[in-house]
């Protein structure tokens, strides 16, 4: 009979950021977009403008902890203002040291039920680049279709300019 190891998955919370979040939020900014390879930002985005994308007050900043260490975080808002704002806008980011951990997936989640409670109708992510493949996997996990394709919308560092997508879903 063999002897099977039980691996648990690690616990994972997900709140509302506080200012004094951005001290981790930052490194894990900053490791994302500086890989420019999922993220339109300027790859030598400073932290002060990191703070006003992520941290502003026209959006809701979430983060992820494993054991109290943040390792994630996603932001939730209106797409658009006025007439467009029944539609959610959401972008996800997850340190280096906590991917392959179900943190993606669980602020995914979390963001879908927290948009639903914000009333919003639908959801909508407005430049998935086409060659994030775990995302765009994830995303249509969780009933994300795409509804456009965007040519070469994307200056991806290794690989030269590459087609987005446009996924949206109903809540």
């Amino acid at each position: 009979m063999r002897d099977h190891a039980f691996v648990a998955k690690p616990m994972i919370t997900i709140r509302k950021a506080v200012e004094a979040d951005f001290d981790a939020i930052w490194p894990i900014f900053h490791q994302v977009v500086q890989q420019g390879d999922s993220y339109a930002f300027d790859p030598d985005t400073t932290r002060e403008q990191a703070y006003s994308i992520w941290m502003g007050s026209e959006l809701t900043t979430y983060v992820a902890s494993i054991a109290d260490e943040i390792v994630g975080t996603y932001i939730l808002k209106a797409n658009q203002p006025g007439l467009g704002s029944h539609v959610a806008n959401a972008g996800y980011m997850v340190d280096i040291h906590g991917r392959g951990k179900g943190v993606g997936r669980a602020m995914c989640e979390h963001s879908v039920a927290e948009a639903r409670k914000m009333g919003f109708y639908a959801m909508q992510f407005n430049m998935v680049v086409s060659t994030n493949e775990s995302a765009v996997a994830l995303w249509k996990q969780f009933g994300f279709t795409i509804v456009g394709t965007l040519p070469q919308a994307f200056r991806h560092r290794q690989l030269g300019l590459v087609d987005a997508y446009v996924m949206h879903r109903f809540l």
